[in-house]
């Protein structure tokens, strides 16, 4: 049995920099965090001031979990590589909207 999300979370205040060099970079470090949980991105679908990732995740594994760590990794790196994203207070809301579907095997 396996789980299908798709999720969503925001940039704080709705800032539209998820473009270019920075929307590429996202997609790597989603990419990367994804593999280390044995999560098979299905979708993803990056927005200049929001995300959309449809991901199959283990039923071990606990969707909070893939989005923190997307979340945290992503506002490390992210503001670490491009300086002028350090101007925002911080780059996600603390919430996700995850939607889920089972799928039976």
């Amino acid at each position: 049995m396996q789980v299908n999300y798709h999720l969503v979370w925001i940039l704080k205040r709705r800032k539209k920099v998820l473009v270019g060099d920075v929307e590429t970079r996202l997609r790597q470090i989603i990419s990367e965090v994804c593999q280390e949980n044995q999560s098979n991105i299905i979708a993803l679908e990056i927005m200049p001031d929001h995300v959309h990732l449809f991901v199959n995740v283990p039923p071990s594994v606990a969707a909070h979990k893939v989005v923190g760590a997307i979340k945290g990794r992503s506002s490390r790196y992210l503001r670490q590589e491009f300086p002028h994203l350090l101007k925002l207070p911080s780059l996600w809301t603390h919430s996700y909207t995850s939607f889920y579907c089972w799928e039976c095997q």
